[in-house]
């Protein structure tokens, strides 16, 4: 429990969760599964990106401190930052050896990513963050998620993709992010009230919110189910199927909600449970 209390609070964990995503992205795109140099990319952009968010969150509101996760930082202090100097140099190194064009095409997505956490300007209300933007902050949290695991391997790639494979490829993970993101605006309803952010649990409720999550979900497994099954791609219908059974039991029960790493743990791991049934099921298939 320890060792994955200290994955979770170092994003180590997510880290290796979006890793997998992306080696999910070859296998689905029928490359040769393999660690390549923009997996080194995505594994310390993701770590730097979560570890600069709890920073900035830690330094503008100190009643963060009081959630298990934030309150880590605090008696972890000499880890926290030797953390963010290893993302800090990991990333630098990473943009140093990437492509040129992929550099342009994340460009965009990064800004996006790095005003979602840091202040653009500072109004009347005080500091002013992309997040605060109504209902933005799910759909950006899934677009970020799912345009980047999938775009870096068709970027490094010199294959021309068919446009349409792409496009559902992006649109099922966006569907599956945003089907796990929303139990964290669940979460943290009195937070966004309090901070004045508008989320769609405070809109429409609970209740109503986790059907919208668990339709997004069914929309996720409807349409991979019958891209992959035109694609030939039996293996992906079967790892997404599961994946999706997993993740919808995860996301309405209400004993596992009550877990105490409920959020950190078993939905951000449902990204790394997704990674790892494909390329399993991509092995078993190459057996059979």
């Amino acid at each position: 429990m320890k060792a994955l209390k200290l994955l979770i609070h170092s994003n180590i964990y997510i880290s290796l969760a979006a890793v997998a995503l992306t080696l999910a992205t070859q296998i689905q795109l029928d490359m040769e599964l393999q660690w390549h140099p923009y997996l080194f990319l995505i594994f310390f952009a993701t770590l730097f990106e979560y570890n600069l968010h709890r920073l900035i969150t830690i330094l503008t509101n100190r009643d963060a401190l009081k959630s298990e996760k934030h309150s880590w930082v605090s008696g972890n202090l000499n880890l926290f930052y030797l953390l963010m100097l290893f993302s800090v140099l990991g990333f630098l190194f990473s943009v140093f050896n990437a492509k040129l064009r992929v550099l342009l095409t994340l460009a965009p997505i990064a800004g996006l990513t790095l005003f979602y956490s840091t202040p653009i300007s500072k109004g009347v209300k005080g500091l002013f963050r992309l997040r605060q933007i109504p209902f933005l902050k799910i759909f950006l949290i899934a677009f970020v998620w799912s345009s980047v695991t999938i775009l870096l391997p068709v970027m490094y790639s010199d294959i021309h993709y068919n446009a349409w494979h792409i496009i559902l490829m992006i649109t099922e993970r966006f569907l599956f992010i945003f089907a796990i993101t929303i139990p964290f605006d669940i979460r943290d309803m009195e937070v966004d009230r309090f901070s004045g952010l508008q989320t769609i649990p405070l809109q429409i409720g609970v209740e109503k919110s986790l059907f919208v999550g668990g339709t997004s979900l069914v929309v996720f497994w409807v349409v991979s189910t019958i891209h992959y099954m035109v694609m030939g791609q039996v293996f992906l219908v079967f790892a997404y199927s599961l994946t999706f059974a997993v993740t919808l039991v995860c996301l309405l029960n209400r004993k596992i909600q009550k877990y105490p790493l409920y959020h950190y743990a078993v939905l951000d791991g449902t990204m790394l449970l997704l990674g790892l049934l494909v390329i399993g099921f991509h092995y078993l298939d190459i057996i059979i």
